[in-house]
């Protein structure tokens, strides 16, 4: 993502309540533009529009036109397969060809600038969501094939999501079968999953490729992949499978890709890529939540008055919010969600924003989308809660009497 015009000179801090104009220039952009963009924003951008006329003669003519439309956003939607992003909404700026309050659907394209209007402004979560979007160091994706005989599960892990790019099937024949029916099939297999994975996944840069799979068929693929770049004498065929990691999982379907995330061979290899880390995260979350110590809490209202009474700060805290959490309408919700971010860092603490696309946002997200761990114990921040439900409960009895 680049910035246009006289926005590209200023640092991001000084980015107030003014619109910003954006140029997506790769797929991972449009994922980057879906999380900047939220209801009651403007977006003004580049639409084809179906037109109708009407001559003096009564007959009609109907022709597409090229035109900028500005429109309030009333809801997005990201196609992470095809990296594309449809912006809806109602026309606000008239011209030609539509009328105020015209409902129209703008489709983001690569290599098309679109300018954004906050609707709430640049809060702090709003700037390093850009912030996020501008960085130019991409070349950090993970290639990661999830596998077992007959089933091939292509990804690709960014920063920021996993993507599933192809899913590969092919019959095996039996164990029963001869042996040169089963080492035929299994080397169709191989072709078919390693023509895949050249063609969807860019391996011009070097880039790791992590290969997992229960018993030896990710071991046998990788051997694959090095006879074959021998035979044709391909250098980066030949780079792929100096790269390739082997690792056990239990299953070759991809929720086994959590599986190998944690796993030491990844955690050493990528420890400075921000899924990394999040996993790792949510790992210590639910070690700490399972010892009941009070070190770990989730739910809004819990985790928020341990941010208040300062006990996710300097030594260890950290706030783990869903970024699903931050696309709220209701404006007070949203800054609800930033006031927390802004006071963990406030306090030295760790803020992390966790990408619902993500195997670690998933994760979170069935947590209620909040969780924190504190650097002291607190054993009773859900007190207040429970007193409050009894409360409740009783004034209803009362009621009811």
């Amino acid at each position: 993502m680049q910035l246009v015009g006289s926005k590209a000179s200023q640092r991001l801090d000084e980015i107030g309540e003014d619109s910003v104009t954006l140029l997506p220039v790769e797929p991972e952009d449009m994922w980057h533009a879906n999380n900047l963009i939220g209801p009651e924003d403007i977006v003004r951008a580049h639409a084809i529009r179906k037109v109708t006329t009407e001559s003096k003669t009564g007959s009609t003519m109907s022709e597409r036109v090229h035109t900028n439309l500005t429109v309030r956003v009333t809801s997005t939607f990201f196609d992470p397969g095809a990296s594309q992003l449809h912006v809806s909404g109602t026309v606000i700026v008239e011209n030609n060809f539509v009328s105020l309050g015209q409902y129209h659907t703008l489709d983001l394209e690569l290599n098309r600038p679109f300018t954004l209007w906050k609707k709430y402004g640049w809060d702090s979560v709003a700037k390093e969501t850009l912030s996020d979007a501008l960085k130019q160091d991409k070349e950090g994706a993970v290639a990661a094939v999830v596998m077992q005989e007959g089933i091939a599960n292509i990804c690709l892990i960014t920063e920021y999501r996993t993507v599933l790019k192809q899913r590969v099937e092919s019959t095996i024949p039996k164990k029963r079968s001869s042996s040169n029916e089963q080492d035929s099939g299994m080397k169709k297999f191989f072709e078919k999953t390693l023509s895949t994975l050249t063609r969807s996944i860019d391996f011009s840069i070097p880039r790791p490729l992590l290969l997992a799979s229960p018993g030896f068929v990710a071991g046998d693929f990788k051997k694959y992949i090095s006879e074959e770049g021998t035979r044709r004498a391909d250098k980066v065929m030949m780079a792929m499978a100096k790269e390739a990691t082997v690792l056990h999982s239990s299953s070759g379907h991809l929720h086994s890709l959590n599986e190998i995330l944690k796993s030491s061979e990844v955690m050493a290899t990528m420890k400075d890529m921000k899924f990394s880390k999040e996993t790792r995260f949510m790992d210590d979350f639910f070690d700490k939540l399972k010892k009941d110590d009070g070190r770990a809490w989730y739910g809004t209202a819990p985790v928020e008055k341990a941010v208040r009474e300062g006990a996710v700060g300097r030594g260890g805290g950290v706030l783990l919010v869903n970024n699903s959490l931050f696309r709220s309408m209701d404006i007070a919700t949203r800054r609800r969600y930033v006031a927390m971010v802004d006071k963990v860092k406030e306090d030295g603490g760790e803020s992390r924003i966790l990408s619902s696309d993500h195997e670690s946002g998933q994760r979170l997200d069935a947590l209620g989308g909040i969780a924190a761990i504190l650097t002291y114990p607190i054993l009773d921040l859900d007190e207040d809660e429970d007193e409050a439900g009894a409360g409740q409960a009783e004034a209803e009895e009362d009621t009811i009497i």
